[in-house]
């Protein structure tokens, strides 16, 4: 029997499904008697349950089962004869008039859209293209160093300054009232590494062991403790120690502590520019695909399922709550969270998916085998141990989702790149690690 398809609005359908009413009763019946023979109950033994009891205690949470059952049937049948690609959950709903002996309902859903896109030799992507510089292999030399440094007590009677990491109490008050997080004794950080405020950090230098002093703060506008931003606070500080920091020499024990091989310095500096290198190729390779994402968004006409879009905002929502969850906020769950928040990136990764889906339908741009284990041995090569990063990605299905989606999107850059009018800028080292 021929489906009768309804059209609502651009990609809203609604299609009528019949459900005999003898298998519903058939079924609930059945399924009673299966649970009878398990369900306890007060006075019976197992198995013995009459069945006007077991119909009274789970009659209706069987014959709601059973209805969901028949007609989610009827509407994947229904859908699969009409050809109907079904663009999230349908609604349900009975209808009051019916033949004698069947269940009616109307199932209203969307439907995939079709997704046209655009000429891409009419594009225009501009790229990015960057360099490892000398200057960049000395700063993270530098950090390396930083990493493995020692302090030694300052001697007596010499003053905190850049580099020491000093030990103070503190008190800071608004209005002559204590704050929170505005206290705390023996807590340390390191002068002039942005660790506290600049004027805070500016006020600490030249103090000495045993001394005191107490100072205006302002607080930005924009400071993430919300309670304090913007407000003028007077601290008081107490340095109770100082220490001076030692950075390790840049020689072959340096390099050796740090597992290079050979252990020399030229090793460490040929060893720093290739993890440089990579961290580059990544961020440009980053940087391309943003920019190839955009313009096939432009090139590409599409409606939009607003069931997707739904289901997008749901998990928009949930990873922002988790994130408030992570931070510490103790309402996480219950925060006020609009919608409006995520409507905007919710439309755009539901109209980016399905354009990209197309493209790589059309195209053939799915991952090949040899793409993925080439792609996860590449992520493996920036840890200690590589081979069990590789066995740590085959391992889990999940994972390897994640490393195939990311495979699928690098095929579609080179894919768009190689149609698209492609203008290339080069940026400055730093220009690119801090975008």
């Amino acid at each position: 029997m021929a489906v009768n398809v309804e059209t609502l609005e651009k990609l809203e359908r609604r299609i009528t499904l019949s459900v005999p009413t003898q298998q519903i009763s058939s079924e609930v019946e059945s399924r009673l008697k299966k649970l009878s023979r398990t369900v306890k109950a007060a006075g019976f033994r197992p198995g013995k349950v009459p069945m006007s009891v077991v119909a009274q205690r789970y009659g209706y949470s069987v014959q709601y089962e059973v209805m969901n059952d028949h007609v989610g049937r009827a509407f994947s049948d229904a859908t699969s004869q009409a050809q109907l690609r079904v663009a999230g959950a349908p609604r349900i709903t009975q209808k009051d008039e019916a033949p004698e002996g069947q269940m009616v309902f109307d199932a209203t859903f969307e439907v995939y859209p079709e997704v046209q896109i655009g000429d891409l030799s009419a594009a225009e992507v501009e790229t990015a293209s960057a360099e490892v510089t000398e200057e960049a292999i000395d700063r993270t030399v530098e950090i390396l160093r930083k990493q493995r440094r020692t302090f030694a007590q300052r001697a007596a009677g010499e003053g905190a300054a850049e580099g020491d990491r000093v030990t103070i109490d503190f008190e800071g008050k608004i209005d002559g009232e204590g704050f929170a997080g505005g206290k705390s004794e023996g807590f340390q950080f390191i002068v002039g590494e942005g660790q506290m405020l600049e004027q805070f950090d500016k006020s600490v230098r030249g103090m000495k062991v045993g001394e005191s002093k107490t100072f205006p703060l302002q607080f930005p506008a924009d400071y993430h403790g919300k309670d304090v931003a913007g407000k003028e606070a007077d601290f008081r500080v107490s340095v109770t120690k100082i220490e001076v920091q030692k950075l390790p020499e840049v020689d072959e024990a340096f390099a050796k502590a740090l597992g290079i091989d050979p252990p020399t310095v030229q090793g460490l500096r040929d060893s720093v520019k290739k993890n440089l290198e990579r961290e580059v190729r990544m961020r440009v390779l980053a940087r391309n695909k943003a920019a190839v994402m955009e313009a096939l968004v432009a090139a590409s006409t599409l409606d939009i399922p607003k069931a997707l879009v739904a289901n997008e905002l749901e998990r928009l929502t949930a990873a922002a709550r988790e994130d408030l969850k992570k931070r510490g906020l103790k309402d996480a769950e219950t925060a006020p969270l609009p919608e409006e928040l995520f409507q905007g990136q919710a439309e755009r990764r539901v109209r980016l998916g399905l354009v990209v889906a197309e493209l790589v339908r059309a195209h053939n741009l799915q991952a090949k085998p040899e793409q993925l284990q080439a792609h996860i041995e590449e992520i493996s090569q920036s840890y200690e141990k590589p081979a069990e990063v590789v066995r740590w990605y085959l391992s889990d299905r999940s994972r390897m989702a994640e490393v195939e989606a990311m495979v699928i999107e690098r095929n579609v850059t080179e894919f768009v790149l190689s149609k698209a009018k492609v203008s290339t800028k080069a940026l400055a080292f730093d220009e690119l690690m801090n975008a």
